[in-house]
């Protein structure tokens, strides 16, 4: 495995040391990426459109496989800043949540995140004292405090 390239296919780490080494070398080339501004305003997709995308999936989030409901964003399987075009094949329904969480990263690192946020949840169900859900409901909060404190200085 090359430095630049990451590593393909399903297959895990075998230990703790590879697997932090191949998620921090997924990130860097995500960082690495060449990316774009966007040289036109992104463009909305009609209510026909949206129909159009949510019906790829059955009317589903594409990333947890919820039911949409009436607040669904379609989001760039492509992202704009990565030379992704506003065209119907270049979109995927998603929950709002998802689609943020999903953020910009590679499949085969997001394959990864939700491995891992499955694990924990599963050890923080089990875990007798509970200090991973702590440390977890402590970060949420710290984002929720950061979250109003800048709409409040941006109102």
């Amino acid at each position: 495995m090359t430095t630049s390239q990451p590593a393909t296919g399903n297959t895990g780490p075998m230990d703790a040391a590879s697997l932090i080494g191949q998620l921090r070398q997924l990130r860097e080339v995500r960082r690495q990426r060449p990316r774009t501004r966007a040289k036109t305003k992104r463009q909305a997709l009609t209510r026909a459109q949206r129909t159009m995308v949510a019906a790829k999936t059955d009317g589903r989030c594409h990333i947890c496989g919820g039911v949409l409901g009436l607040v669904w964003e379609a989001y760039h399987v492509l992202a704009q800043s990565t030379g992704g075009r506003h065209q119907l094949d270049n979109y995927l329904p998603a929950h709002q949540l998802c689609n943020n969480y999903r953020w910009n990263y590679l499949p085969e690192e997001f394959q990864w995140v939700l491995k891992i946020g499955m694990w924990a949840r599963l050890v923080m169900e089990r875990s007798e004292l509970g200090q991973m859900a702590k440390q977890f409901c402590g970060y949420e909060q710290s984002r929720a405090r950061r979250r109003k404190e800048v709409t409040l200085e941006t109102e």
